[in-house]
This record gives C-alpha cells, sequence and structure tokens, in this order.
C-alpha cells in the first residue's frame, strides 16, 4: 500500500465513521460555519471547562474532506488545554498555506494533499475556523467562511 492510498483510507474512514459527530446537550461555545463556494456546512458545539476543551462535537454536511477534517480535529483537541487547541488550529491552517505549523499535526497531515486543488483547502479548514471562533469568542450563528 502507498503513501497516498494510506492517507485515502485514514480519509474515507473518518468521513464514513466521523469521531464526535453529534451535539453537545449544554455547550459553551456554538459555532455554525458555511463555505459558499461549495455549500458544506458546520456546526461546532464545545464544552470548556477549567481551560480545557472537555468536549467537542460537531455536526452538518459536506464533501469528505470537510467531515474528515472535523472528525480528525476533534479527536486532536478533545482533552487539550485551549491555548494547545487554538496552537493546532491555526497551526493546521499554517500547514495547509504551505507554512511551518509550529506544532505537531498527526493524522491531520493526511490532509496535506488539499493544496493541489486550491479550492479544497477552505473544505479542509471550516471545521478549524469554527474551533478558532468558538474558543476566541467569535461564537454566533451560520456564518459565511
Amino acid at each position: 500500500m502507498s503513501l497516498d492510498e494510506l492517507y485515502r483510507e485514514i480519509i474515507l474512514d473518518h468521513n464514513q465513521q466521523p469521531r464526535n459527530r453529534g451535539r453537545l446537550e449544554h455547550p459553551t461555545a456554538t459555532v455554525g460555519l458555511f463555505n459558499p463556494t461549495c455549500g458544506d456546512q458546520i456546526r461546532l458545539d464545545l464544552l470548556v471547562e477549567d481551560g480545557r476543551v472537555k468536549d467537542i462535537r460537531f455536526d452538518g454536511q459536506g464533501c469528505s474532506i470537510s467531515m474528515a477534517s472535523a472528525s480528525m480535529m476533534t479527536e486532536a483537541v478533545k482533552g487539550k488545554p485551549v491555548e494547545e487547541a487554538l496552537a493546532l488550529a491555526r497551526g493546521f491552517k499554517a500547514f495547509l498555506r504551505g507554512e511551518p505549523p509550529g506544532v505537531a499535526l498527526g493524522d491531520l497531515e493526511v490532509l496535506g494533499g488539499v493544496t493541489q486543488f486550491p479550492s479544497r483547502v477552505k473544505c479542509a479548514t471550516l471545521a478549524h475556523n469554527a474551533l478558532e471562533k468558538g474558543l476566541t469568542g467569535q461564537q454566533g450563528g451560520l456564518d459565511e467562511e
């Protein structure tokens, strides 16, 4: 199995069996974002307690890149301090711009191939933009991103 095939399998797995999909009963922040370019939309619920992302869930619809990225991101930040979660969101976006991420991205690195398709970068970063808004108090209704 080639590295590209492995990456595709990881993306397909997260798309077909998303982790942390659903809604939280009592979130401390909820952010909804919409990508008008392709129609992807996401709702992200966060439960932040004692400076940590205690729980996180996402819901929405979109392409496999968008949904897999949301699934991987929720796994990566659950239980982490808010500053680490923010650093991951910002680092992932930097990585897709071709800049050093400054943090370990884990499974999120498999999405690096989207840089070959600039229109898909917005798909991959939608959940990360929602996370950043939620953790910095910019929550609200469905926004265009």
